[in-house]
């Protein structure tokens, strides 16, 4: 855990400053974080950072991880798939199932906070379980630009009684909804196990441990094994490549409790590259492990983000400040951060060819790859540090106050 101080030489005098003065107003205001999975996904890792660093800063905050059972989470990974255009069968038994998870999360879990701050659709029905004496928060990760219309009516039942919802591009606004929707983007810590700055030993060693030589380029790819992701087209990809350069591909995905299919998509990877992990021009990792996805990312050649949808994408985030060039989907947020040509290529996401195309040329091109991955770097420093979320969590119980 780090205090605010920790981040002085990163982001400056000026931005520390500030967030003591937003914070000054809410000294002994109560704060609580809901979501469903203590590790695992980019929402697992803010609120790691940030809860400490709000109560560093002198407001008390809490985070509580939502209990379910197997069912339940397969539901609701259904339910996520549907928010971002998926069909879904929409059953009674899904419904009741949701509904009674809420339920008996709400007897264990008292709730007198000053703001609830709901993350994803797994816990939005607690707000029905509970007098709702406070400010409650939906915090949305997710692409909500074209969601399934029979599960959105479904969820909008329980948005209803939010006071507010916080999503992650302009795109994602829901038209007619009235409900207050705030844009908050997504950040990432750059003193985490993930992102800090580790030595060369530090990186030998754990590629060594985790079975990945460095005797070619390596292209990566670090994301859940999801079908949103894209893996088997990254595969794809990485063939076309492999015709003209000479290099090998990581696929580094941890497996979080709250998505069941992870492992059907992973053996599904698996089948299609078998003789390339014969080779081991493939590399496929499933291990919760901070240290090596840093030590991935920074001595990779190229990484890749070849996502169908993206609510915003932090893997690129990561990647661009370890001054990374990024070849990445033209979805979500990941425009948000990608300037094409600049800072990294930008795509379509079925553009298999052209992904390969860009990748081959950062391979052949260092000078490209430099320029590119300083441009990047000085982005993340600007816009997508920890430091900035919290000063707009700060803002937005300042205005909640008034």
């Amino acid at each position: 855990m780090h205090s605010l101080e920790d981040y002085y030489e990163i982001v400056g005098d000026r931005v520390i400053s500030e967030i003591h003065k937003r914070a000054r107003r809410l000294f002994g205001k109560h704060i609580l974080h809901v979501n469903s999975t203590y590790q695992g996904g980019g929402v697992a890792e803010m609120l790691a950072s940030l809860v400490p660093l709000m109560n560093d800063v002198g407001i008390d905050t809490g985070w509580r991880i939502f209990h379910g059972n197997p069912d339940f989470f397969t539901i609701t990974k259904k339910f996520h798939n549907a928010l971002q255009g998926d069909k879904i069968n929409l059953s009674e038994i899904k419904k009741r199932l949701y509904f009674l998870a809420n339920e008996d999360f709400s007897v264990y879990t008292h709730l007198d906070h000053d703001y609830i701050i709901i993350h994803d659709p797994q816990p939005l029905p607690l707000i029905k379980y509970y007098k709702k004496g406070q400010p409650w928060i939906w915090r949305c990760h997710v692409d909500l630009s074209h969601p399934n219309k029979e599960l959105w009516e479904f969820l909008t039942r329980f948005i209803l009684k939010y006071d507010m919802i916080i999503i992650s591009n302009e795109k994602y606004k829901r038209e007619g909804l009235p409900v207050e929707q705030r844009i908050i983007y997504p950040v990432i810590d750059p003193l985490s196990p993930k992102n800090m700055e580790i030595s060369d030993t530090t990186i030998s060693k754990y590629l060594k441990k985790f079975g990945v030589p460095t005797d070619k380029p390596i292209i990566t790819q670090i994301s859940r094994f999801d079908k949103w992701k894209d893996p088997v087209g990254v595969t794809e990809a990485f063939k076309i490549v492999k015709k003209h350069v000479d290099c090998r591909l990581v696929l580094c995905g941890s497996m979080a409790t709250d998505d069941p299919e992870g492992y059907q998509i992973y053996e599904k990877v698996k089948r299609k590259v078998e003789k390339f992990i014969a080779n081991n021009d493939v590399i496929l990792i499933t291990t919760e492990n901070n240290i090596l996805v840093n030590a991935l990312q920074r001595s990779s050649a190229v990484i890749i983000q070849k996502s169908i949808r993206e609510g915003f994408g932090l893997t690129v985030t990561e990647a661009l400040w370890k001054a990374r060039p990024v070849v990445a989907s033209n979805v979500g947020g990941i425009p948000l951060q990608i300037k094409d040509g600049e800072n990294g290529f930008l795509l379509d996401p079925y553009n298999t060819k052209g992904f390969a195309q860009m990748i081959v040329q950062i391979l052949q091109n260092p000078r490209l790859a430099e320029k590119m991955g300083k441009e990047g770097k000085e982005i993340v420093r600007k816009e997508f540090l920890i430091t900035r979320l919290l000063s707009d969590y700060l803002d937005l119980f300042n205005d909640m106050e008034k």
